[in-house]
């Protein structure tokens, strides 16, 4: 269940619930791999505590708060089947 941010912020960003489940899933995967990356080069330098501080919000709840925030955008590809 969404809670912060508001579902209804949410979808007044998109077109449709399909579209903010698939936005909001790519943009996750997107920071998903980039926190990943940092994580790995950050194993040789920083503590577990900080280690762990990059990691405290999950990756979905970060891209929905960017949706929220408009900054996050997506492009509706013209139609095929015509």
């Amino acid at each position: 269940m969404v809670i912060q941010p508001e579902i209804d912020l949410l979808l007044s960003k998109v077109d449709s619930k399909y579209t903010l489940c698939i936005l909001s899933a790519k943009r996750a995967r997107q920071i998903n791999d980039m926190i990943h990356g940092v994580r790995d080069q950050a194993l040789l330098s920083m503590s577990a505590s900080q280690i762990a501080s990059l990691t405290s919000t999950k990756p979905l709840t970060l891209a929905m708060e960017e949706v929220a925030a408009g900054d996050v955008s997506y492009e509706r590809a013209a139609d095929s089947f015509k």
